[in-house]
């Protein structure tokens, strides 16, 4: 009997699942047989098969959303819209796939030249290793093998040894929708010796991976003469500027700091406030946190389920107490049982401190007072991330400055830090990632290499 590993219901504890422990030799064999595939599917079939895919995720959709949050601990309001968007990953793939990429140049636009005709085409690297997080168990899986299934390309994928379960389901709704079994593989086990396995692989052009920081920088440490996408932390500001609308600015506070128990890269993690507005600020956000309904992520009224485990639940509640004992005001929440906790609302934290300086993962909501535009930048610029913002104001000027000063992958102008679609270039600078970007089409590009061929033109 083969081994495997338990997977839990972060709110009981109850095991919800099983998922396999493969040896090295399995993970090795599947490395094998992706490195060797050939993905001999046209476009339209290719795109087919995604459409397909996404149908399934649509058709199952609700049985697929309490399976991710029984081993999640992620409400349903939650994993319901997270289904969506992975149907939308593949959606927006199916099209990708049938975009002509290639392009025409003439040859004869230069005295160096000739009467030819240059063309341009992609062809999909040999084999892409992925390795995804534990947070969005679906979507994030989804955003790995969608663009490789457009773009024609083999694919072994790691899932979080915490949530393997829907990427488990949606690697064999690939291979039902029809892409070849030996060109797509989703392993479990233990997270090292795969890591090692694929980052040993001669087969292996580009590396996919989003996570921590830390493995970030182990993997791109030995990603060698390999293409890297590194998709890491953020520590992502909302900018509440001293001319916002109090009552929006707090609802996306709220909403953006405690979607999915707080664990998003692009959460509101930091609330940047000037002081005209902070009292008021305040005190919307923490009558607006009170009221959220937090307890089984199963029930259909819960708006905050679990995190992932209690570890992960006593750090964010550490942080909180060593926030409050440095001065900040605890305003609402804070409660903790096993891996549920009450999203704590801070005020007057300090922008030093470790709740608001590192990656808080989970539904902490801290307010940071700022003097004015220049110090909402400085403390917004001052940490090692810069994955995302989120800027509230009517004053052009302002905004313009926040697009063209904050360091960041995106800036979301009224709107949380973490608004996106799945087909938009998605990723950060410093240490929240490195190389190509994820969203559907940049991956694609990334998956792929560009071949020029010329012809005879006369």
């Amino acid at each position: 009997m083969s081994a495997s590993f338990p997977v839990t219901y972060p709110y009981t504890g109850e095991v919800v699942g099983e998922a396999p422990l493969l040896p090295r030799e399995a993970v090795r064999a599947a490395l094998d047989r992706a490195g060797a595939a050939r993905v001999r599917l046209d476009r339209h079939e290719r795109a087919s098969v995604l459409e397909r895919v996404a149908g399934r995720i649509a058709a199952e959709s609700e049985e697929l959303a309490r399976a991710i949050t029984l081993e999640s601990g992620l409400c349903l309001a939650d994993t319901r819209h997270e289904t969506g968007r992975a149907a939308d990953v593949f959606r927006f793939a199916a099209h990708a796939a049938l975009d002509d990429d290639g392009r025409a140049f003439a040859c004869d636009v230069s005295a160096h030249g000739r009467a030819r005709r240059a063309y341009t085409m992609r062809e999909p690297v040999r084999l892409v290793a992925a390795i995804t997080p534990f947070n969005h168990p679906l979507n994030q899986v989804a955003h790995k093998l969608a663009p490789a299934l457009a773009a024609g390309a083999p694919i072994v994928l790691k899932p979080s040894e915490k949530t393997p379960l829907a990427a488990l389901w949606l690697g064999r709704a690939v291979v039902e929708a029809g892409y070849p079994e030996d060109a797509v593989a989703v392993v479990t086990g233990d997270r090292a010796e795969i890591l090692d396995e694929m980052l040993a692989h001669e087969a292996v052009e580009v590396v996919s991976f989003t996570g921590g920081v830390a493995v970030g920088k182990e993997i791109a440490r030995r990603l060698g003469y390999r293409r890297g996408v590194l998709e890491l932390g953020g520590n992502d500001p909302l900018l509440v500027l001293r001319d916002a609308d109090v009552e929006r600015a707090a609802e996306l506070a709220v909403a953006g700091g405690t979607k999915n128990s707080g664990q998003r890269c692009t959460a509101v993690k930091r609330v940047l406030v000037e002081e005209p507005v902070a009292d008021a600020l305040a005190e919307a956000i923490a009558e607006r946190a009170a009221a959220l309904r937090v307890g089984d992520p199963l029930g259909d009224a819960t708006e905050v389920g679990t995190l992932i485990d209690e570890p992960a639940a006593e750090l964010v509640e550490r942080r909180v107490r060593a926030a409050v004992s440095d001065g900040a005001a605890l305003l609402a929440g804070g409660g903790r049982e096993r891996a549920q906790l009450v999203p704590p609302v801070l005020d007057r934290v300090d922008p030093s401190h470790e709740l608001v300086r590192e990656e808080t993962f989970g539904p902490a909501i801290p307010l940071v007072r700022v003097r004015d535009l220049d110090h909402a930048l400085e403390v917004a610029n001052g940490t090692a991330y810069g994955l995302s913002a989120g800027v509230v104001s009517n004053d052009l000027a302002a905004i313009t400055r926040c697009v063209r000063e904050l360091r960041c992958g995106s800036v979301n102008v009224d709107e949380v830090p973490g608004f996106r679609t799945e087909a938009t270039p998605f990723g950060g600078v410093k240490a929240s990632g490195l190389g190509i970007k994820e969203g559907v089409i940049e991956a694609m590009n990334g998956m792929t290499t560009v071949k020029l061929f010329t012809l005879p033109w006369p």
